[in-house]
């Protein structure tokens, strides 16, 4: 979709801010999620796929939206068939729901596109419609999940600042803590982002967790005063995880009684608390309010 010029530009933003100040107050706006990782191969939209079926055993209704948008990889994980991606949302082809795709546990998911170059990089004028689309369905769930690509591109730190909250997956290894590091000290230099959310994929026990977790908040104290890293959980190494991706499903599904699996439920118990402190009337009442400012 190609847009005129800055007034009607200008004027978008103002009918979506209207829209949103409009909604039920009397109903909470969904929970948004940013989750990421700063590198790649840590596993972290298997964190996604699995949380998002554990909040939906919940009684929860779910978006995952594969953030990802130049490579899709939930849909693949999932083995879900969709013809149709943002991409099409972004041309004028597609509304948003068209583009939904049924998943597991009655989840929803929105793909992103397959080797399309031109989303890895959102200019002003997408992520407003990607706004206004997202806004207007967002009353139907109560989470909505940004599965977000590596690294620390534009997209990464848009929907990072666009979430309620921000979870980081981090691994035991070294490059995993430092591109985690790096992240954070993006979002909070050039975002103003000061709270964040760990949680460790692939460890051991608790306590190899627990040391990583240390790690990372012992160089935050030391070199980014301000910033929060509060401890989410750890999800242990588990032979059954591949199993689960080589089958293209979900481990909570296939090993529901696996120490894996227990250990995304509890992750899921910790973000269903915060639901419980979540107010329409913090101080970011709505996560579109920041997309608001591009």
């Amino acid at each position: 979709m190609v847009f005129s010029g800055l007034t009607e530009r200008t004027g978008r933003q103002a009918n979506t801010l209207r829209r949103i100040m409009q909604n039920d107050s009397s109903k909470l706006p969904p929970k948004v999620l940013a989750i990421s990782s700063g590198k790649g191969g840590v596993g972290k939209t298997n964190v996604v796929a699995n949380v998002a079926c554990a909040l939906s055993r919940k009684g929860k209704k779910v978006l995952i939206f594969d953030a990802d948008m130049g490579l899709n990889n939930i849909d693949i994980l999932l083995g879900l068939a969709s013809p149709f991606h943002i991409g099409h949302v972004f041309s004028g082809e597609k509304k948003i729901e068209d583009v939904l795709v049924d998943g597991p546990r009655g989840i929803k998911v929105l793909p992103a596109s397959n080797g399309w170059q031109e989303l890895t990089l959102l200019d002003s004028e997408k992520k407003l419609l990607l706004m206004e689309e997202l806004d207007r369905i967002s009353g139907d769930f109560d989470y909505l999940l940004f599965d977000t690509g590596a690294g620390i591109s534009s997209n990464v730190t848009y929907f990072c600042s666009a979430a309620h909250d921000i979870l980081l997956v981090a691994t035991t290894e070294p490059t995993s803590h430092t591109d985690v590091y790096a992240l954070m000290k993006v979002l909070f230099q050039q975002h103003h982002q000061k709270r964040f959310r760990l949680i460790v994929n692939a460890v051991k026990n608790e306590r190899e967790a627990l040391e990583v977790y240390k790690r990372l908040s012992t160089v935050l104290d030391r070199f980014l005063g301000g910033v929060t890293l509060e401890y989410m959980g750890y999800v242990v190494h588990d032979a059954n995880v591949s199993k689960a991706v080589r089958q293209q499903k979900p481990f909570i599904e296939l090993y529901p009684h696996s120490k894996v699996t227990q250990c995304i439920e509890l992750v899921t118990q910790r973000i269903l608390k915060e639901r419980d402190r979540f107010s329409p009337d913090s101080d970011r009442p709505f996560a579109w309010r920041s997309v608001l400012q591009i």
